[in-house]
C-alpha cells in the first residue's frame, strides 16, 4: 500500500493550473497536499486535508473519483491519472489518529444538529473547533447515518465512524442516540431550552415504493432497510434487485458477501443510462453480480418477479422515451427481492413543526446559504438535495456552518 501511495504521489505533475482541484466538489487542494508529502511533512498535509473537508478520510476512500479529481486530471490524456483517491485517504488517516482537539466551549452558544450523516459530522466538527456548545440528536445508536448503515463495510470501515465519535466526543460535543426528534422533542422544544440555531441533516430514509402488485410479499425488502443490518435478512441463495444507483450496487455486493450465490441487478434502461458510478458497476460485475439491462417489473409473485423488456425510442417531438415491447414479459425466479428506486426523507420533523417549507419531493428547500424557511433553522445534505455523494454534503455543509456562526453573531450578542 505505503509504495503505491509513495509511486502516486510522485508521478503527480504539479499542474501549475490543477484540473484536479477544480473538478473537486470541496476543491480541495490536492496540488499543496502531494507537495507537502512530497517534503515529508505528513501531518502538515493531513492538516490542510482536515481543515478543508473534515471527512477526507472518508471521501478518500467512497469518492466517485473517476468523475470528480481524477477525471480532471491532466494525465487522463495519457489514461492513467493520479490516483489521488488513496493518498487522501492515507494522509487524512494518519492526521486522524494525532489530532486532539480539545476547544473552550461557550455554553450560550448552543446548536442543536439533528442527524449525524456527513453534513451533519461536518457542521459539528466545523462549529465545535470553534466554540459551539453543539449537541446531536441521533435516530440511531450510533453515529455516521448512511455512512455507517447505508454503506458496507467492505467499502467504508466502521472504525473509522468509532474515531469521528471519539473527536467529537473529545471536542465537548454531546451526544444524543436513539432520539428521534419530531414525535416527542420537536425544533419549537429545542429553541425554548436554548438552542440558537438548529441544523438539520437527517438525510432520506424513507424507501419509494415500485406501486406494484406483490410489493408487501414476504421475500421483498426495500434496500436502505436491508443494508441497515444484512445480517438480519434471510434472503436465500438466488436474490434479485431491482434499481440501478449506487445502493443497488451495494445491495447486490452485500448479498454476495452474505453467501447467496446468485445475484441479478434488474435495470429498466441500458447500462449507460445507470445512475450509479462507473466503477461500481465494475466492480459488482468483479465480485460475480448479474446485470439484466431494459428490463422493467410489473409484478411480484410468490418465488419470481415478472419483467418486461423495454426499449428507447425517439418521439415525435425529438425527445427519447421508454416504452415496452409487447410480449416480452417473463417471471424470474428468485428467493428474495431487493427494491432500490431511491428514498427520500421521513416527514416526522415537518409533521410536528410549522414554517419549513418542502418542495414536491419532500425535500427540505433552502436558500443558496443553507437557511430554510424557519428562521434559525438551516438545512442541508440529501434531505434537501436527495442522495447525492458524500463530498457533495460536506460541500453544502461547508456553507451551512458558516451561515450559522454569521446568524448567531449577528442576532445575538455573545
Amino acid at each position: 500500500m505505503i509504495k503505491h501511495i509513495y509511486e502516486e504521489n510522485n508521478r503527480c505533475l504539479q499542474c501549475k493550473n490543477p484540473f484536479c482541484e477544480k473538478g473537486c466538489p470541496v476543491n480541495t487542494p490536492i496540488k499543496e497536499t502531494i507537495r507537502l508529502l512530497k517534503e515529508n511533512k505528513i501531518n502538515d498535509a493531513g492538516k490542510l486535508l482536515f481543515e478543508n473537508n473534515p471527512l477526507s478520510v472518508i471521501t478518500g476512500l467512497i469518492c466517485p473519483h473517476e468523475e470528480y479529481c481524477e477525471g480532471h486530471c491532466i494525465l487522463n490524456k495519457k489514461g492513467n491519472p493520479i490516483q489521488y483517491g488513496s493518498i487522501e485517504n492515507y494522509v487524512s488517516d494518519y492526521y486522524l489518529n494525532n489530532i486532539d482537539f480539545k476547544p473552550e466551549i461557550n455554553p450560550d452558544r448552543k446548536v442543536a444538529v439533528i442527524g449525524s450523516g456527513p453534513a451533519g459530522l461536518t457542521v459539528s466538527i466545523i462549529l465545535a473547533r470553534k466554540g459551539y456548545d453543539i449537541t446531536i440528536f441521533e435516530s440511531h445508536d450510533k453515529i455516521g447515518g448512511v455512512l455507517r448503515y447505508g454503506i458496507p463495510e467492505f467499502r467504508l470501515p466502521k472504525s473509522i465512524l468509532d474515531k469521528y465519535y471519539k473527536i467529537l466526543i473529545n471536542m465537548g460535543v454531546k451526544i444524543r442516540p436513539n432520539t428521534l426528534i419530531g414525535p416527542v422533542l420537536t425544533l419549537d422544544d429545542l429553541f425554548r431550552d436554548g438552542y440558537k440555531a438548529i441544523f438539520v441533516a437527517t438525510g432520506t430514509w424513507k424507501p419509494r415504493k415500485l406501486n406494484i402488485k406483490g410489493e408487501s410479499l414476504g421475500n421483498v425488502y426495500y434496500a436502505i432497510d436491508y443494508l441497515r443490518n444484512p445480517s438480519m435478512h434471510n434472503i436465500g441463495k438466488k436474490v434479485c434487485v431491482i434499481g440501478g444507483g449506487n445502493v443497488a450496487i451495494d445491495s447486490a455486493r452485500t448479498a454476495i458477501r452474505s453467501g447467496s450465490s446468485e445475484v441479478t441487478i434488474f435495470y429498466r434502461r441500458g447500462e449507460k443510462d445507470m445512475p450509479s458510478s462507473k466503477n461500481e458497476i465494475n466492480y459488482a460485475k468483479f465480485d460475480g453480480v448479474n446485470f439484466e439491462f431494459n428490463k422493467a417489473p410489473k409484478e411480484i409473485k410468490d418465488g419470481c418477479v415478472n419483467f418486461i423488456t423495454t426499449k428507447e425510442v425517439i418521439s415525435e417531438d425529438g425527445t427519447e422515451k421508454l416504452i415496452e415491447v409487447e410480449d416480452s414479459d417473463y417471471c424470474y425466479a428468485a428467493d428474495s427481492i431487493i427494491i432500490s428506486i431511491s428514498q427520500g426523507p421521513k416527514s416526522n420533523i415537518v409533521n410536528s413543526t410549522k414554517g419549513i417549507k418542502l418542495n414536491k419531493l419532500g425535500l427540505v428547500v433552502i436558500d443558496e446559504t443553507g437557511k430554510t424557511t424557519k428562521e434559525g433553522v438551516f438545512a442541508s445534505g440529501d434531505v434537501v438535495t436527495g442522495a447525492k455523494t458524500v463530498v457533495e454534503a460536506v460541500a453544502s455543509a461547508k456553507i451551512a456552518a458558516n451561515t450559522i456562526e454569521k446568524y448567531i453573531n449577528e442576532k445575538y450578542d455573545i
